[in-house]
């Protein structure tokens, strides 16, 4: 009896694809929460056509920082966003900045406000009130 070895050949898998990133959403993103929000605040300016306006102006202790304000209505060369007749303002030069970012409402035990969640921000103040990208 002659013995033979028998050899098994294993297919190796091949690379293992890479995770698929999510594309980053353009524009500006307004949760429902930011939306209910701002519903309320402009029914009791009495000002359902009006909408908010966000900015990125320079100063803080990061370098840039938000602006928000009430606008009639919007300029020229703005970016519009709109939800559920909710609408948001953005200069073109702050566009860059805020583009992917989202707009919620939080309400806590501590303190209700309006945050924005900027993918763009590379680093922040301890008071969290300015940034730099």
């Amino acid at each position: 009896m002659s013995e033979q070895a028998t050899q098994q050949t294993t297919q190796s898998p091949g690379p293992t694809p890479a995770p698929v990133a999510k594309p980053a959403p353009k524009g500006i993103v307004l949760a429902d929460s930011a939306v209910a929000r701002l519903k309320e605040l402009l029914e009791q300016r009495q000002t359902p056509e009006a909408g908010l306006r966000l900015a990125v102006k320079g100063g803080g202790c990061s370098g840039l920082q938000y602006s928000m304000e009430w606008s009639e209505k919007s300029r020229e060369r703005d970016k519009i966003f709109e939800k559920d007749g909710v609408r948001v303002f953005v200069d073109p030069k702050s566009y860059l900045y805020l583009i992917g970012t989202e707009l919620v409402f939080e309400q806590t035990l501590m303190a209700s406000g309006f945050k924005l969640n900027n993918p763009n921000i590379k680093a922040a103040c301890g008071c969290g009130e300015s940034f730099s990208v």
